[in-house]
């Protein structure tokens, strides 16, 4: 993992050299630099305000397991999670009838108050990254992603198994060209 000097110097580089390079670099260029920035706006897979959102969705109860596999994390850092809301008072844990091993998991009305400012921000903030796009740009853009998506889940699938081999691919193409 790179620490922020070096990410600092990683991005000036590709800043200097960036009409230097082809245009599929810079497509990779421009969704690597999207990624980092959406990284930067979103709270991750196992936050708080993510975890209150998806039982507002729900509208009822989930049992802890299926949040769990839902937020993709591991159940370790689902409970830490569970834990805090549960004793700030936004979500009521109560045992699984069919399940002991498990709890259902559900709001309470201030954890429904919390989990509707959230959607409120989440939605206004989703505005906000797209406010310098036309509805026909948003329209063009989401029709060109969904298609490269589509064609990367075919190319690509199994490829990626994480961030380590995406560093790893990226060393090496700089490398390779010797830079």
């Amino acid at each position: 993992m790179k620490n922020h000097r070096e990410n600092k110097e990683h991005n000036a580089w590709h800043k200097a050299h960036y009409d230097t390079v082809g245009t599929n670099d810079k497509l990779v260029i421009n969704l690597r630099d999207l990624g980092h920035t959406m990284r930067l706006l979103y709270e991750g897979k196992g936050s708080q305000k993510r975890v209150l959102i998806i039982l507002d969705e729900i509208g009822g109860s989930i049992t802890q397991r299926k949040l769990t596999e839902r937020l993709g994390i591991q159940p370790g850092s689902a409970s830490e999670v569970i834990a805090k809301l549960e004793s700030a008072g936004y979500i009521k844990r109560t045992p699984n009838e069919t399940d002991r091993r498990t709890a259902d998991i559900a709001l309470t009305e201030t954890g429904k108050v919390l989990a509707a400012e959230a959607r409120a921000q989440r939605i206004h903030r989703h505005e906000q990254m797209f406010a310098c796009l036309s509805d026909a740009e948003k329209n063009e853009l989401l029709s060109l992603l969904e298609r490269i998506n589509a064609d990367w889940e075919k190319r690509y699938r199994g490829i990626a198994d994480g961030h380590d081999h995406c560093e790893h691919h990226h060393e090496n193409i700089h490398r390779q060209r010797g830079e």
